[in-house]
């Protein structure tokens, strides 16, 4: 199969597919709307898991696992949470198949084995975690309860994408309770936090830290924060939310404490999570079209080895050098991989490591033994340097950091040349169709006119941003007075 690329200005979407099927990331599965995570695609997904793990960790949080069966009248007991997801449900009513008298090696459901209470394979947690809660909080001694699960979720989508929307994702979900307002308030911006710091310091990808409108929120939340960022076609993509759940799912659920007073309170809540939709914001926000583009912080691969020679001999003296070289390299907590196949030509590596979007590639061939250097060539620029052999090391690791800090500086002047002010709608719906990318306009904050915009451009509110300062205007859309701007897009 070819390898070259659809030009991202010639078709972004087709662009996107062909690149995780092409790099060997993930493919459709025979499940519709389903996919199989292949393990470069999963490897990417691991070390975000891995950081992530580690943040959550580092903020008094402990990871538990729950079942992906939701007993339907839990799953109920939220009103607003049941309503929110019950388009998205599957549904299981059956626990048993049987043999099809009429059709021999067909199997149906069998009749009799119908369950007594219908089983939600779980969209997402909060129903059955709450009702688990209950037994685990009497006291205040027992808060706050903070607890994270990594598991999958199903959720029902018509129209599905690798990565960014299929029937059944990888995510992380923090479920916490607390004693106060206050503190759930103050978990629920802390873990805004950690995912913002995580998609900027890791994934070079800027954010946007905001607050979302009453009709986006999540389903039985008082308020959801959010990170927004912006992808290369100027949609944006919601990347990781945290919710502050009042006590809604504690009187749902009556979960209970007794305070230090000895009376009898419900808890607050949060929940939180991000999914395997961050591989997709990693793709759309770095990548070109020669392929990949990863940040070497979760790169799985930092520095390819491509060794140039003739015959047995050249090879062995090459990979002498190498194998000292990959060592070092391991020394620094580098991931080196050694690609001495002999199945391919250094060109064909060369192209499948661009591919597959490894930060950093170092050729080396006889004439550089022979001179003491090496060929070095950055994944992000293209460019290339021959480097002494003895500096190598200190170079390639200072290097991996400049990557990192290229793409990160990079993706900040692409979203910050893509916000746009606008004060009439008419510039509203040329900036949305014409140039893309975050739209600060005045909203008069009614769900009404934000329905009516969405309407017409097909532009959402992504967020309110947190640091949204006060500032009379006018509603772009219906001239009634307006506190602040608001960001809009068109969004994944």
């Amino acid at each position: 199969m070819s390898k070259k690329l659809t030009k991202r200005s010639e078709d972004y979407s087709k662009w996107y597919n062909e690149l995780i099927i092409k790099a060997n990331m993930a493919e459709n599965s025979a499940v519709r709307g389903c996919m199989v995570i292949k393990p470069y695609g999963f490897a990417i997904w691991e070390k975000m898991q891995a950081v992530l793990d580690k943040m959550f960790k580092e903020t008094g949080h402990e990871n538990a696992y729950f079942p992906l069966f939701v007993p339907k009248s839990l799953f109920e007991a939220e009103e607003k949470n049941a309503e929110g997801f019950a388009k998205e449900c599957a549904v299981v009513t059956h626990y048993r198949l049987q043999n099809d008298p009429e059709n021999a090696g067909k199997l149906r459901v069998d009749p009799q084995a119908k369950l007594e209470e219908e089983l939600v394979v779980r969209p997402t947690s909060e129903a059955i975690i709450w009702n688990t809660y209950k037994g685990w909080i009497q006291s205040y001694r027992d808060l706050p309860l903070l607890i994270n699960q990594w598991a999958n979720v199903v959720r029902w989508e018509m129209r599905t994408r690798l990565f960014l929307r299929t029937a059944e994702f990888l995510w992380q979900e923090g479920h916490t309770a607390h004693a106060t307002k206050k503190e759930a308030l103050k978990e629920a911006l802390q873990m805004q936090e950690v995912y913002a710091v995580f998609a900027e310091k890791y994934m070079a990808m800027p954010v946007i830290k905001g607050s979302k409108s009453e009709s986006e929120r999540f389903a039985g939340a008082e308020e959801t924060y959010t990170i927004e960022a912006l992808m290369q076609d100027g949609k944006a993509l919601q990347a990781g939310t945290s919710h502050f759940l009042g006590q809604n799912f504690a009187e749902a659920f009556d979960v209970k404490y007794t305070s230090k007073e000895g009376k009898q309170e419900y808890v607050w809540a949060t929940s939180w999570g991000v999914s395997t939709r961050l591989i997709g914001g990693l793709i759309m926000t770095h990548s070109d079209d020669f392929g990949l583009v990863l940040p070497p912080k979760l790169a799985p691969i930092q520095v390819v080895i491509v060794p140039i020679y003739k015959g047995e001999e050249q090879l062995q003296a090459i990979s002498k050098e190498v194998n000292n070289l990959v060592v070092a390299l391991q020394g620094k907590g580098v991931s080196v991989k050694y690609d001495d196949r002999d199945t391919l030509r250094p060109g064909a590596k060369f192209a499948e490591y661009e591919l597959k979007g490894v930060p950093v590639r170092i050729a080396i061939g006889n004439r550089d033994i022979e001179n003491g250097t090496v060929e070095v060539a950055r994944r992000d620029t293209f460019e290339k340097q021959t480097v002494a052999k003895d500096g190598v090391v200190d170079f390639v690791v200072d290097l991996l950091e400049k990557i990192q800090e290229n793409l990160f500086t990079k993706a900040v002047l692409f979203r910050d040349e893509h916000i746009t002010k606008v004060d009439t709608f008419e510039d509203f719906k040329d900036v949305i169709d014409n140039k893309g990318g975050f739209v600060a306009a005045h909203w008069d904050g009614t769900s009404e006119t934000e329905e009516k915009i969405k309407e017409l451009t097909k532009a959402t509110i992504r967020c309110i941003p947190n640091d949204a300062k006060e500032e009379a205007g006018l509603c772009v859309f219906t001239g009634k007075p307006s506190r602040r701007r608001v960001f809009f897009a068109k969004a994944y």
